[in-house]
């Protein structure tokens, strides 16, 4: 299938072509291929060349990772042999335009002062083919790394190695996820199901200034497929191992001919249950999950200056929460013991880590053109309620921690809602003045339960509202040089009181008013070749943590973040463009980072303020047409992150070889530490060859990526870090180009490696690890 598909500027199916000859409305996308052809266009296998996309290789490799490496560059040299063969079908032999919507309008990838990775087509198509979820989605951008302890629930992103490990329902963090254009804030909406999607944008870096709060790390932007008058459809089904089912399509076109168009979206993932529970004696009691999602999307075009694109979705997942296996690390090791067993866990919990949440939403994007600027509103609401339980002892019960009790707590969100509104007026004409002025409001509130293993339930309310107004404006000095600059003012409130539950707790409230910018200068060193530098600023709103209260402690608030960046960088495709080349080089400085101390013996989870954080680092993003039949992608990112706070010391684990000076109290001093769960690096390279045969192709794909050294947690240990983990991918397949389908056998992490993903810290080393190997088939078609 087509790899990242180059975009035209913004397609209004509806309306007559405006000046220059390109469409021009503020939402809907698609990828245009080097010869011209829409991704959206009535699709013509011949159309749509198969293309691939991103990352690539470093440091001291272990056996296996040369191993795996190896068979990647095999395939790639067997690859190029073939690479003689005639070009029937594939004919494009150039990298193509990809526009993204980085700045909220249009715009080319490679004219635009942000560092940005797209990920679409076969790349994205790939990553979900064995059901996976978010968390896919890790390394797949250089700069990108996802976690999660709550399972496919709460995902934590990190971007240029800041994120934040914290664990509750109410956390705060500094990576955003925009659906739609929609900002979803809380963790568990942060996980809604990805279907029917047309690229993934990660922006690196402050984003403060046109996406406010919370994007001092940067963001995850999704842009699923929009309703076009065209009669169009998709659709992807693949069976695996496990029963691992999975279908996602979708189909639209116009209802009434000019005026009204629809799409309709589904997705179904399916997996067994395929762990024993060696306590329960139970086999195949958990490790399944069942996940059903929908959207409909109505646009309205009543006439050539209106339109309003109506968006309503749902979602129902039924699964099991984070596997957690105790002791299945040894003192002074961070290896994976004899006492792990992928398929085998002890948990004395009978109920076998359930998780089900249930959510739905909608939102009105509607646009007004006048003459030189368009009017944008765009209103959504979110809802979801749900709840899992994790064991936290579930595994050999021999070992430095071992609890001879039930040890589960159940956290669960209720009646969680969620309103957002944003104006912006932006300009819409062909001079060197581009501008845009808005503003935002944000509401949310919900209650989060945590039902602890001894003690009865606490109940917790969290409230939370902010406003803001920004403006931003490009200035194109002459044909070489453009200048943009931006603000933001933001005004947050937080509030949380205990609702119900044992412990009583007075209500805590915290607040903040921020003043976000950036001013960025891009000159065009030639036709195809840029550079820029930026600086920006953007902060996190304070923070409250109030979980503890469950078991007996007082709640814990963290103040604001700062951040101040700096970022020069590279846009350029080279050889005729065969080959793009961008990489961005940055420091940033946070003040005020606020961290999760979790753990200690007390597994407590507190929030802390550290005086300072330090980071630098570089990413590249390289595609690279070696011939019309043979496309390899890659990208590497760098970040060496540290912690400045001479005085900042926490509990660490006492069952594990902690490397930090301790304080008199026993306490690990984390100055000079990295931050938790930042990769050192990230590597990440795929390579696609097609054979032209009968009407179609034979195709083979392959994926790799590729972690440094992580630390999990704010103190360092022999035991509770990463370092060189990789994961690999392949697809071998028949594309009919004449008839728009496709069929292939697959594998998700071919080698069946056996990563650690995160850890718990109760004094019992207690791990939990990526997915197992799958196998299957996956049959694709467009219309």
């Amino acid at each position: 299938m087509s790899q990242l598909r180059n975009r035209t500027d913004v397609i209004d199916p509806f309306r007559p072509k405006s000046r220059g000859g390109r469409y021009r409305r503020g939402r809907d996308l698609a990828y245009r291929s080097a010869n011209g052809i829409a991704a959206n266009a009535p699709v013509r296998r011949s159309d749509r060349r198969p293309r691939s996309q991103q990352d690539l290789s470093m440091p001291k490799l272990n056996s296996s990772l040369r191993h795996a490496l190896t068979v990647s560059c095999g395939l790639t040299a067997l690859a190029s042999a073939m690479a003689i063969a005639p070009a029937a079908f594939a004919q494009d032999t150039k990298v193509g335009e990809i526009i993204i919507t980085a700045q909220k309008r249009a715009e080319n990838l490679q004219d635009v002062p942000v560092s940005v990775a797209a990920i679409g087509g076969e790349k994205l198509q790939s990553t979900f083919a064995a059901g996976e979820d978010i968390l896919a989605l890790s390394a797949k951008a250089p700069g990108l790394y996802a976690e999660s302890s709550n399972g496919r629930a709460a995902p934590r992103f990190y971007i240029r190695g800041l994120g934040n490990a914290d664990f509750d329902l109410a956390a705060s963090q500094p990576v955003s996820v925009i659906q739609d254009d929609v900002v979803l804030e809380n963790v568990v909406l942060k996980s809604s199901p990805l279907y029917d999607l047309d690229h993934v944008e990660v922006l690196r870096g402050p984003q403060g200034t046109l996406f406010g709060r919370n994007t001092t790390a940067g963001i995850v932007k999704f842009d699923t497929i929009k309703p076009t008058e065209e009669m169009k459809g998709r659709a992807t089904a693949t069976y695996g191992s496990y029963n691992t089912i999975t279908f996602d399509g979708g189909v639209g076109g116009a209802l009434v001919e000019g005026k009204v168009a629809a799409r309709a979206s589904v997705l179904i993932q399916h997996r067994d249950n395929w762990i024993d529970n060696t306590y329960t004696k139970k086999n195949d009691a958990l490790g399944g999950f069942d996940e059903r999602a929908g959207r409909l999307q109505v646009l309205f075009t009543p006439t050539d200056k209106l339109s309003a694109l109506f968006n309503v979705h749902a979602r129902d997942l039924d699964g099991t929460a984070a596997v957690f296996r105790a002791n299945v690390l040894t003192k002074g090791s961070n290896k994976l013991n004899s006492n792990y067993e992928r398929d085998k866990v002890a948990y004395d919990n009978t109920a076998n880590n359930p998780q089900k949440y249930k959510g739905y939403g909608g939102s009105a994007n509607i646009q007004y053109d006048f003459d030189g600027a368009k009017l944008t509103s765009i209103t959504a609401y979110e809802n979801t309620h749900g709840s899992s339980l994790g064991d936290i002892d579930g595994g050999n019960p021999t070992g430095p921690g071992f609890i001879p009790f039930q040890s589960n707590t159940r956290d669960g969100i209720k009646n969680l809602f969620q309103w957002t509104q944003e104006v912006r007026l932006a300009s819409d004409t062909d001079g060197p003045l581009k501008w845009q002025v808005g503003g935002f409001y944000f509401d949310t509130k919900y209650d989060i339960r945590t039902d602890p293993f001894y003690i009865p339930a606490t109940t917790l309310r969290q409230k939370n509202k902010a406003w803001a107004v920004f403006g931003q404006a490009s200035y194109a000095v002459n044909d070489q040089l453009s200048l943009t600059g931006g603000l933001r003012y933001t005004d947050d409130d937080k509030d949380m009181n205990v609702v119900s539950g044992p412990n009583k707790a007075p209500s805590v409230s915290v607040s903040d008013t921020h003043v976000s910018w950036d001013l960025s200068a891009f000159y065009k060193l030639q036709e195809d070749v840029s550079v820029y530098a930026k600086v920006a600023s953007g902060f996190r709103g304070p923070s409250i943590q109030g979980r503890d209260i469950a078991f007996g402690s007082p709640a814990s608030t963290a103040k604001s973040e700062t951040i101040m960046s700096y970022e020069v960088g590279l846009k350029s495709e080279l050889f005729d463009r065969r080959v793009r080349l961008n990489g961005a080089i940055f420091t940033y400085t946070i003040d005020d980072p606020q961290f999760s101390a979790v753990g200690g013996g007390s597994n407590s989870n507190r929030l802390i303020n550290a005086k300072k954080g330090e980071a630098y680092g570089l990413e590249l993003d390289g595609e690279f047409v070696v011939t019309p039949n043979f496309v390899v992608t890659a990208g590497y990112s760098y970040a060496h992150t540290k912690i400045k706070d001479s005085s900042l010391a926490v509990a660490p684990c006492a069952a594990c070889t902690v490397t930090d000076p301790l304080t008199a109290g026993g306490l690990a001093l984390v100055n000079g530490n990295p931050f938790p769960n930042a990769p050192k690096y990230t590597f990440d390279v795929t390579a696609r060859y097609s054979y032209p045969i009968a009407s179609g192709e034979l195709f083979a794909y392959t994926d790799w990526k590729v972690q440094g050294y992580t630390n999990i947690f704010l103190y360092q240990s022999k035991e509770f870090y990463t370092k060189g983990d990789f994961e690999g991918g392949l697809k071998l397949g028949y594309a009919n180009k004449e008839g728009g389908w496709e069929v292939a056998a697959f594998a998700r992490n071919i080698t069946n490696e056996s990563n650690i993903k995160g850890a718990i810290d109760f004094n019992n080393l207690t791990a939990f690890v990526n997915e197992p190997r799958v196998v299957g088939v996956s049959i694709d078609a467009h219309f």
